[in-house]
């Protein structure tokens, strides 16, 4: 037809990395098979690729939000699928941000036929960025706190959030960039194996994460209105305790967490939360994998023996939401967190929780893609975290909108 093949991501080849895009191409053939491609080198080098292979529509055009793939990383009607479906050569390999300052910069290529890609017929780059136009990133080292903060532009005011992620410890930025840039002032949180902070402390310690919530109340562009938390994992249930022992938290979401205190004991003023009975010798490790699986380490929840474990956040006057992956391969966290569910709705409180089949332990921002195992920073060992890709995907899209509707609502 003599007409160039084009490739196009629209509104804008650059957008937020939370942000759908819609992926066109045009000039092909009428009917013509393609293969689309994704490719996406991360800040160590390794490279993740995706595939799918599809035809085009009868004026030669192809739109990802109404054309099927017919095979390939997916299959059906994905208009993320090239990204969500993003996988390394090397297994078990964990795709993260670590510096929120670069976005990461997906290529997308279209190649002839369903079989080889010999034959590029055209290709575009998506700037996905974990910063906002105009949000400020200012690291944080006052008194003993270890963060980053995160602020929107302008004056405000705007709801506060603290952000905690799990025991892999470090100072975890891309959720927190991402909620600033979605109106939130936000302080990424770190409390263990991150410069001098222990990788396993021996106890945690409740001043620490109050000083965080002092720290974010006195900033002059944070709404007065109390301020919200977040946590993954073991940083779930720690956004629990704080729901739970200081007033100023308003509204608390627990990401595969659990109702109790897990492996390190939190010394509050004059009382401490024990961590919940658990013995590592029940850890299993898969012969032909090596992937290490905790799921059954935990002595029984229900067992009144347990009790003086659990997070009182029946006692507390904040909002919650529980969100929990059924195919958490980590942790039973959707057992775990139907407990404190369960407390809080005997005590006649309002809560939220949504439980996703086919979704794993690591819960981000949408458009991630599913990690399925990784290795544990601190532990040391590789770890199955669990999943199915497009269930995967689908939850993290839907808890992503939660998140935001619950901190908007309650703050």
């Amino acid at each position: 037809s003599g007409m160039a093949v084009r490739m196009a991501v629209l509104p804008s080849p650059r957008c937020l990395f939370d942000d759908p895009v819609q992926i066109c191409v045009t000039g092909l053939q009428p009917q013509q098979a393609v293969t689309l491609r994704a490719s996406l080198v991360d800040e160590s080098g390794e490279l993740f690729q995706s595939h799918a292979h599809y035809r085009a529509g009868s004026h030669g055009e192809l739109d990802l939000s109404h054309s099927p793939a017919l095979g390939g990383s997916y299959s059906g009607v994905e208009p993320m699928g090239l990204l969500w479906s993003l996988q390394s050569k090397a297994p078990y390999k964990r795709l993260a941000k670590r510096n929120v300052l670069t976005p990461f910069c997906v290529d997308l290529e279209v190649y002839e036929g369903h079989r080889d890609m010999s034959h590029l017929l055209g290709k575009c780059t998506n700037e996905r960025w974990f910063l906002g136009e105009g949000v400020k990133r200012i690291s944080v080292r006052e008194g003993r706190l270890k963060a980053t903060l995160f602020l929107p532009p302008g004056p405000g005011p705007f709801p506060g959030l603290i952000d905690l992620y799990g025991s892999g410890g470090g100072l975890v930025e891309y959720r927190a960039s991402l909620l600033a840039s979605r109106g939130f002032v936000t302080l990424a949180l770190a409390y263990m194996a991150f410069e001098d902070l222990p990788a396993m402390p021996e106890i945690l310690e409740l001043s620490y994460f109050e000083e965080a919530v002092n720290f974010l109340q006195k900033q002059q562009q944070v709404k007065d209105t109390g301020i919200g938390v977040l946590g993954l994992s073991k940083g779930a249930d720690l956004a629990l305790s704080m729901a739970a022992f200081l007033p100023g938290i308003k509204a608390a979401v627990s990401i595969s967490g659990s109702g109790f205190n897990s492996f390190i004991p939190l010394r509050g003023d004059g009382f401490t939360v024990p961590p919940h009975p658990y013995d590592l010798g029940r850890m299993k490790t898969s012969d032909e994998s090596g992937l290490v699986d905790f799921s059954d380490i935990l002595d029984d929840h229900r067992d009144p023996a347990t009790w003086d474990c659990r997070i009182p956040v029946e006692r507390s006057l904040a909002k919650f939401l529980f969100l929990s992956g059924l195919d958490d391969k980590n942790w039973k966290s959707d057992l775990y967190c139907q407990d404190a569910v369960q407390r809080l709705q005997q005590n006649g409180q309002d809560v939220e929780f949504c439980s996703y089949a086919g979704a794993g332990h690591l819960l981000e921002p949408p458009y991630l893609p599913l990690c399925q195992a990784s290795i544990h920073k601190v532990l040391g060992v590789f770890v199955h975290w669990g999943g199915q890709w497009r269930e995967h995907a689908k939850a993290q899209e839907d808890a992503w909108h939660r998140i935001q509707a619950f901190f908007w609502q309650h703050l």
